[in-house]
């Protein structure tokens, strides 16, 4: 299963982007396929403080626009959330130790727990650093 990142949630949004025609049909393909894939709850987070941040975009997109984007993406039958369970601890500590994670890319290692966590094995995503937590396989649609 596969889980997409809030970089291309953001790209998908935000047409200015040199990203978003790709981001806009990749996300337009799951959300209308049968293929189970994910969102992970941290991501919709990271999009809406991105996306709606007056200092990144002008002009920022409002927040009721953002929302409702991400209340779109989640009426797809196809579509799972995924948040922290009870072994979390545990699946980010090994993680942390495993990457030596510091800095912001705590917050990728999170993401990346979640993932694992749950038994999702794929991130979508233009982020690179993806690739220091093994078992997670990086995609990154905007790369040939």
């Amino acid at each position: 299963m596969r889980a997409v990142d809030s970089n291309i949630l953001i790209y998908a949004r935000r047409e200015e982007t040199p990203q978003h025609t790709v981001a806009a049909e990749l996300l337009h393909g799951l959300a209308t396929g049968v293929e189970r894939w994910v969102l992970p709850w941290p991501c919709i987070y990271e999009f809406l403080r991105v996306v709606t941040h007056p200092k990144v975009f002008r002009p920022p997109t409002s927040l009721p626009r953002a929302w409702q984007g991400i209340l779109d993406l989640l009426a797809s039958p196809s579509v799972g959330l995924v948040t922290e369970g009870a072994n979390h601890a545990a699946v980010l500590g090994k993680l942390l130790r495993a990457s030596e994670a510091t800095g912001n890319s705590i917050f990728d290692a999170h993401i990346a727990a979640l993932l694992i966590e749950h038994g999702i094995d794929e991130i979508i995503t233009a982020d690179e650093d993806f690739r220091r937590f093994s078992g997670l396989k990086v995609t990154n649609p905007f790369r040939p």
